[in-house]
């Protein structure tokens, strides 16, 4: 296991799950160090690290690029995926059980991914990102098949108000006969932002009902901002 995953292993997980049930998303902060940030954006250019590139613009995504690794993925990487996704497991299979779906994931990232490739999913879902000034991210859900994680992560590598200026996450929740509320957080240099894939079951009088989100980027004002997701579930193109 990589350092910056023991560490995270072995941090108080109780009270991530709490935000992330009463919530949606919960941040852990100074997660990642600063060498491991620097690391990961500054590999942004090497292309032995990707398996295809996307242009936000020309699919109408937003302004800037992201880049999809390759397997095997690099040993930070695939240690955190795992050591997120065991910690992150449970909550995962609470929520399934509160909105009543027959699904229940596996205790480990690998069992996991085991079902993924059954159903023709075995390209990695792990990817960075990069905005200049302008650049944005329209808002979206990450899923790329049948099978998916209900949950997912990004790490923040450059620091709001120096590296760049802008380019808050934002998050989007819909709940049935209401207007959408937005969400708005600015993690910093290091910190892990966990958040779900598609829904969050939401305590109403009844019982729980789903309340449906989307993420997405604002506006970068100045400056560079990277960020890379780490999404459980793999994908088939």
């Amino acid at each position: 296991m990589h350092p910056t995953a023991k560490a995270l292993h072995e941090r108080d997980w109780q009270p991530v799950a709490r935000q992330l049930q009463d919530n949606g998303y919960a941040i852990i902060p100074k997660a990642i160090p600063y060498n491991d940030c620097h690391e990961l954006a500054g590999a942004y250019h090497d292309p032995a690290h990707y398996r295809k590139t996307i242009t936000m613009a020309r699919y109408r995504f937003g302004l800037g690029e992201y880049k999809y690794f390759s397997y095997p993925l690099p040993h930070l990487l695939q240690s955190l995926r795992e050591t997120l996704y065991a910690h992150i497991e449970p909550v995962a299979n609470k929520w399934m059980e509160q909105m009543e779906i027959n699904i229940r994931f596996p205790e480990s990232h690998s069992a996991f991914q085991e079902r993924c490739v059954a159903n023709g999913q075995n390209l990695p879902a792990v990817l960075i990102l990069q905005y200049g000034a302008g650049g944005f991210n329209t808002l979206h859900q990450d899923i790329y098949g049948d099978v998916y994680f209900p949950i997912q992560a990004v790490l923040f590598l450059d620091e709001a108000g120096k590296d760049y200026t802008g380019g808050e996450f934002v998050l989007t929740e819909q709940v049935p006969r209401a207007q959408s509320r937005a969400i708005v957080l600015q993690p910093a240099k290091g910190d892990i932002l966990l958040f779900t894939t598609q829904f969050r079951p939401a305590k109403g009088s009844r019982g729980f009902y789903r309340a449906h989100m989307k993420h997405g980027v604002s506006t970068v004002h100045s400056g560079h901002r990277h960020s890379l997701g780490i999404i459980f579930h793999d994908a088939s193109t």
